[in-house]
């Protein structure tokens, strides 16, 4: 089966996440840069990638790179590439996105209509036509331009794939899924320890964490722009990673997974979102503000998106919000805590110092994500886990 160059974007500063994410699921990686990791696969890879990856935004195939200075070199270089292998005659395609950064060539619009007569004058003569109507399949094409260096890629997923299909509505200041994800495959968080969001908002951490419990994949439920390239991709292909995607499932699982917050109306949204995902049962929503922060178990973990400067109009309770946080923390003896913060004074409001901090981009926000780990539990004996079994 033909083997394509495959692109995943990823949050930057997470590279390192995505890259053990694709070795994982089996594929050699070519390629790490700031943003995105490049692997190699074949068709069927596409479609497990856009089902298995939790971190990444979307799954494009790489169709080329090369060098361009001037709009001519980047007209012939888009030419020269062989569209007509990926494009039927029928296919509507356009430059979804074009993106440039410390390149001569800066003017979007430019690029994207350079680039997309350039694809005409190569389907021009391959198909022997000069108008074509795009009356068919979609196959949205990316552009990134870095350093006058120029690299081409056709978007399969869509939507990005943040968007698992479970949360229409969030509450607010939300964080994106695949940074959640993300963020608790940073910590060593498995299934068999207590996982609390104090500020759990619509409740995209204790869902992706239940969905990791529970070997749900995040692409289970959703559609991809793929599936309709049955030049590329047969139907059978998305049928079958399904198929695995469900047979991986792990049902009765017995994760000990809380979202608390103050707001009423936002848990509610929370745990219809829960619902949507399929994960309901495994987690346990409530009202409860930070200052109420509080676990009779040992060795949990705090993994949570506090409010910050940017997603508050009163910034004179921050301080008080983190102190509650960092006061309740430092009486859950033998407890980890890990929290995103774009908030300059987050360790000093919290009371600790992090033991390490990580610098990551919520959408534009640049923020750390503070890590305070504890102690490992002892290990347990085997009577102890044959009597769970």
């Amino acid at each position: 089966m033909k083997q394509f160059e495959i692109i995943a974007p990823c949050h930057f500063g997470l590279e390192a996440v995505l890259k053990k994410e694709i070795y994982d699921l089996g594929y050699e990686i070519t390629k790490v840069e700031d943003g995105r990791v490049t692997f190699l696969g074949d068709a069927e890879a596409v479609c497990r990638a856009n089902i298995f990856l939790r971190t990444t935004e979307r799954i494009l195939i790489k169709m080329g790179e090369f060098h361009a200075e001037t709009y001519d070199e980047l007209f012939e270089g888009i030419k020269a590439l062989e569209w007509e292998a990926f494009l039927p005659e029928d296919a509507k395609f356009w430059v979804k996105k074009a993106s440039t950064i410390k390149s001569k060539l800066h003017s979007v619009p430019d690029l994207q209509s350079i680039i997309k007569k350039a694809i005409v004058e190569r389907l021009s003569s391959v198909y022997h036509k000069k108008w074509f109507e795009e009356n068919g399949a979609a196959y949205p094409i990316r552009v990134f331009l870095m350093k006058d260096q120029v690299v081409v890629g056709i978007d399969s997923s869509g939507s990005s794939l943040h968007k698992r299909g479970y949360r229409p509505a969030a509450g607010k200041a939300p964080i994106s899924e695949t940074l959640a994800a993300a963020l608790i495959l940073l910590t060593p968080w498995r299934e068999d320890r207590i996982l609390v969001d104090p500020f759990c908002g619509s409740g995209t951490f204790p869902i992706e964490a239940a969905m990791m419990a529970v070997h749900m994949a995040p692409g289970i439920s959703r559609e991809f722009q793929a599936e309709q390239w049955q030049n590329i991709i047969p139907k059978k292909m998305w049928y079958e990673a399904i198929e695995e995607a469900n047979d991986l499932v792990i049902r009765e699982c017995r994760a000990d997974i809380q979202g608390y917050d103050m707001d009423a109306g936002v848990l509610k949204k929370a745990r219809e979102n829960a619902k949507r995902a399929g994960v309901l049962e495994y987690i346990h929503f409530q009202q409860r503000p930070v200052k109420e922060l509080s676990h009779p178990k040992k060795y949990g973990f705090i993994i949570t998106n506090p409010p910050y400067g940017e997603r508050l109009q009163d910034k004179e309770t921050i301080p008080l919000i983190y102190k509650s946080f960092g006061e309740q923390f430092q009486k859950l003896d033998s407890w980890s805590a890990y929290f995103i913060s774009s908030e300059e004074n987050a360790e000093r409001y919290f009371g600790k110092k992090a033991a390490k901090k990580r610098k990551i981009y919520n959408g534009m926000i640049k923020a750390e994500f503070y890590q305070f780990p504890g102690p490992k539990p002892p290990a347990r004996s085997l009577g102890e886990v044959k009597n769970e079994a």
